[in-house]
Parts: structure tokens; sequence; C-alpha cells
């Protein structure tokens, strides 16, 4: 397998005033981006018209499509790029960009594999979304038959894009905060290994920039249709290998 070309790909909606701040901490660190602003009406996306760099390739939605049609939408680009792998990461400053690089060296040499950030809270992290991580990893446990997907929602991860785009194209789920469940069962389904690493991520209160989307009663409705989803298919799949019979 020729060696991977990873990507950053960095979905912003509203991201407010951390969303400069995290471009420009990754392209000092002179690596290929694409940042896709899904249709953004609070003006966070206005210091990209004056950057010039060759590293970065701005994409604009005019209508915000949800988080995971806009990564849909920046894997694609990617892919006709000649890039083989992403790394996903949100616009808010939440993730660090220091670990960014070292996902890249994973991938080189381990480029069949799947790399899922495990987030590491911080003391000011909302127990609600602590407990909305447990709940949603037991569930993919079951899907996937074990641990090998140790966080199911973080949203800091390094994919293959071929197949990404693949399984992307052929569900009609998976456009925005079930991204990161969807893709990472149906790749690990696919046959590609896990490597899951500890990241930090830091929640910013509102005085300090933070902003949310995540939707509590929408967004975990949407997660508890994707599980069941998910389970369904999974007891198909189940059920379809105990009724073959082997040959004669």
């Amino acid at each position: 397998m020729t060696a991977p070309r990873c990507c950053v790909i960095v979905p912003s909606y509203n991201s407010g005033p951390r969303y400069e701040q995290t471009i420009q901490e990754l392209l000092a660190l002179n690596v290929p981006l694409y940042t896709v602003v899904d249709g953004s009406t609070d003006q966070s996306d206005r210091f990209l018209d004056s950057i010039q760099s060759p590293d970065l390739i701005v994409i604009r939605e005019k209508i915000n499509q949800g988080k995971g049609a806009a990564v849909f939408i920046g894997m694609q680009k990617a892919l006709e790029g000649q890039f083989t792998h992403a790394l996903i990461m949100d616009a808010d400053g939440q993730h660090p960009v220091n670990v960014v690089l070292p996902f890249f060296e994973l991938s080189q040499k381990n480029p069949e594999a799947l790399i899922l950030g495990k987030p590491l809270f911080g003391c000011e992290a909302p127990w609600l979304r602590r407990l909305g991580h447990a709940i949603a990893n037991f569930w993919v446990h079951l899907e996937t038959g074990g641990i090998k997907i140790q966080d199911s929602l973080f949203g800091f991860r390094l994919y293959p894009l071929h197949e990404s785009c693949k399984i992307l194209s052929s569900i009609s789920t998976g456009k925005g905060y079930d991204l990161e469940t969807q893709l990472a069962v149906r790749l690990v389904w696919a046959g590609f290994s896990t490597i899951n690493v500890e990241v930090p991520v830091r929640y910013f209160e509102q005085k300090e920039g933070g902003i949310s989307h995540f939707r509590y009663w929408k967004d975990n409705l949407l997660l508890i249709h994707c599980h069941l989803t998910l389970l369904r298919e999974k007891i198909k799949i189940e059920l379809s290998k105990g009724s073959r019979k082997p040959g004669i």
C-alpha cells in the first residue's frame, strides 16, 4: 500500500471567536487543511478571506446541513485532492492542535487503521456529557462485539477517506451528530482495525468563547435512533451468518 496522504478537515457552523485561533494554529503546523463553513451566520468565518496559504482550502455552504453532512463534503473534496486519510477536529478549540502530527505519524505506520481519539475530560466537562458518552459507549460495544471503539462520540478522529466516503454515500443517516457513531461502527464492520488514543478535551464557558450546538433532546433522540438502526442491522448480520449451512 502507498504511504498515506493525510489532511485535516474542520467543519464550522457559527463557531465563534475560537474558530480563527484553531485555523491559525493548524496552519502553523504546515498541514493540508480543509475547512467547511456550513451556512454560518455569525460572521466568525470572515477572517478566512484574508488568509493567503496554499495549505488552506475553504468550502462554503450557503445552508446549514449539519455536522455530518459538512464533514462528508470535506471528505469528498479531500478525496478529489488525492488525500487518503483525513483527521476531523472541531472548530471551537475543544480539541488540541498539538495532537494532530502524532495522529498523522500513527497513520503512516498503520494505514489500514481507524485512529480514534478517546477524550480525557477536564473537571469543567458537564456531567451530562460524561453520562451521555458512557451510555453511548455501552451500545457501541454491543454493536461491534467488544471495545474496539473506546469512545463513540468524540469527534477527534483520523478516517480512511475512500471507505468512509463509500459508507456515507450508501446510507441516508450520519448527517448530524450521529456521524461519529455511524461511521466508526460501520468501518469496524468493514474490517478496519482501531487504535484508540487518549486526547485531552476542554469545554469552554460562554464567557471564554465556548459554543455548543448540541441540542440535548433532538440530538439524543437522533443518537437513540442511530443505535436502534445499527443494532437491527447487527442482528440481521448475525442471523444471516447463523442461517448459512456449511457445504457438503
